[in-house]
């Protein structure tokens, strides 16, 4: 299982999609995953139940995912605030796809459906998440100024040198 974790607009879904294209394994984003639980948009979710309630419908599905069959899975960018996620994340080589935060605001600074993008602290948020990203990341691959093809190259290039390795 490879699990690719890091801030919005990292490229976590276009990076997953190649890797598990290569690798020939499904690919799985679980906010496709919550989305699908919830019959709605994550963005609704958010509006209409609040942020804990959205967290813990992504706790399910992160964990029911991971406890599934290998694949490439792209977590969203909160998931990993959780202890119990990070805890079943431990049995996996998580990817942490490291974006700056003024690369965020290139890549998706106007997007409607990011419902975290547009409230108070965004840069804070970045900074603290990043640390998170950090604690449960078996690699880190920077992504700024880079297309997902030479992202995706690189993390190849480190897991199987790192399988080799150990």
């Amino acid at each position: 299982m490879i699990v690719l974790v890091g801030f919005m607009g990292a490229g976590k879904t276009t990076v997953g999609q190649l890797l598990a294209e290569r690798l020939q394994l499904p690919f799985t984003d679980t906010d496709a995953v919550c989305e699908q639980r919830a019959g709605r948009p994550v963005g609704d979710v958010f509006a209409t139940e609040g942020e804990e309630a959205f967290r813990d419908l992504e706790q399910r599905a992160v964990a029911d995912v991971l406890a599934g069959p290998e694949a490439v899975v792209a977590l969203g960018g909160g998931a990993c605030g959780r202890p119990a996620t990070r805890e079943v994340l431990a049995a996996h080589t998580v990817v942490h796809l490291r974006v700056g935060f003024e690369e965020v605001l290139r890549r998706i600074g106007g997007d409607p459906l990011r419902p975290l993008l547009h409230r108070p602290g965004l840069r804070e948020l970045h900074a603290g998440r990043a640390a998170v990203y950090e604690s449960v990341a078996s690699l880190t691959v920077d992504v700024d100024g880079r297309s997902p093809e030479e992202v995706a190259d690189e993390v190849l290039a480190r897991r199987l040198g790192a399988t080799a390795a150990g």
